[in-house]
């Protein structure tokens, strides 16, 4: 058995939203992540779009079961002793597959230990077992403190809720429906004034539109200042629906800078410069508004990327006049102007 001890936590993670090319849409999911050694388990693994169980959107005394499963205070849902780590971000469904790992206790000591990707009710480990990773041993008291504080009220408030402030009602009543339907809540208007301190809580994000003015901004940031409620604000850059929808998801991204798989992201000079911290399957989409205000849309990368920081040519017909990158992970998504 492992002799070495890991270090276990938890950090707030999200699967980043959006709309995507094909009219299709992702669903934004806010969960929190086991951190191993310092670094997100997720990233230890191949590059995968799932969640952990711990979930924020998952009723409470859902969270609280899957919370005491880990301490191994039920028994474990699958054979031989195997629990759900990640799991589809979309649905439960083991059939979509999800990283099991079996989880006992040795003494005082938790120990994590023959990871697999599953899809029935039985691992084969020798087929799909994740090798090279584990065992893990976490010192039990690390442990138990790490997820006991999830039971006592100290989990990460995601505040999936978004105020949009624009002039352009049009534009806002669909970014609103696109955020509503991966999952983000959002309220339309014109500005915040006597809004209760309790209501402005509930936003993690505000969301202002071109056309917004200056005062308009300020009086909005002054009434969230005196309810004391820190909040990101959003300077919309065009009025592209997925462009604004992926501004307000990197807006919404709780998880600690420096445990982003995509941490960097410019366009200037005929390229984007993307970094990445651990391998991963990157998206870039450009978007171009031309001369009579049309959208134009481009899919210019869609591949695996190593860690480091990577170039990828911009087809000039792509980026020509007013144009935007989008750079997309399953986990985060960055947004860049294109600098001619």
């Amino acid at each position: 058995m492992c002799a070495e001890y890991a270090t276990f936590g938890l950090a707030p993670a999200m699967r980043a939203g959006g709309v995507l090319n094909d009219g299709g849409y992702q669903v934004h999911r806010d969960f929190v992540d086991f951190i191993v050694d310092g670094r997100p388990l997720l990233f230890q693994l191949s590059d995968l779009d799932a969640v952990s169980p711990l979930a924020s959107d998952v009723p409470p005394a859902i969270f609280t079961a899957q919370v005491r499963s880990l301490l191994l205070e039920s028994p474990a849902p699958l054979p031989g002793g195997r629990y759900v780590v990640y799991g589809c971000p979309e649905c439960e469904d083991l059939a979509c597959g999800a990283v099991t790992a079996v989880i006992q206790s040795d003494g005082e000591d938790f120990i994590w230990r023959d990871f697999a990707w599953q899809t029935g009710e039985h691992a084969d480990l020798e087929l799909n077992g994740y090798h090279g990773i584990g065992p893990f041993r976490f010192r039990g008291a690390e442990y138990r403190t790490a997820l006991g504080a999830l039971l006592n009220g100290s989990a990460p408030d995601p505040r999936r809720r978004v105020l949009l402030i624009g002039a352009r009602v049009a534009v806002l009543a669909k970014l609103a429906a696109a955020l509503r339907t991966i999952g983000v809540g959002a309220d339309i208007a014109h500005d915040a004034d006597g809004v209760p301190a309790d209501e402005l809580r509930g936003y993690g994000a505000v969301a202002f539109g071109h056309a917004a003015g200056e005062q308009e901004r300020a009086a909005v940031r002054r009434a969230f200042e005196r309810a004391g409620v820190p909040v990101t604000h959003v300077d919309g850059l065009a009025p592209i629906v997925p462009l604004l929808v992926a501004q307000i998801e990197h807006a919404l991204d709780r998880s600690p800078a420096d445990r982003r798989r995509l941490t960097r992201l410019t366009a200037a000079d005929g390229g984007a410069d993307v970094e990445v911290t651990s391998a991963c399957r990157v998206t870039l989409t450009a978007y171009r508004i031309d001369r009579l205000s049309r959208t134009h849309t481009h899919e210019i990368f869609d591949g695996v990327l190593e860690a480091g920081r990577h170039r990828v040519a911009l087809d000039a017909k792509a980026v020509r006049g007013r144009s935007f990158v989008v750079a997309r992970t399953a986990g985060s998504v960055l947004v860049a102007a294109v600098n001619p």
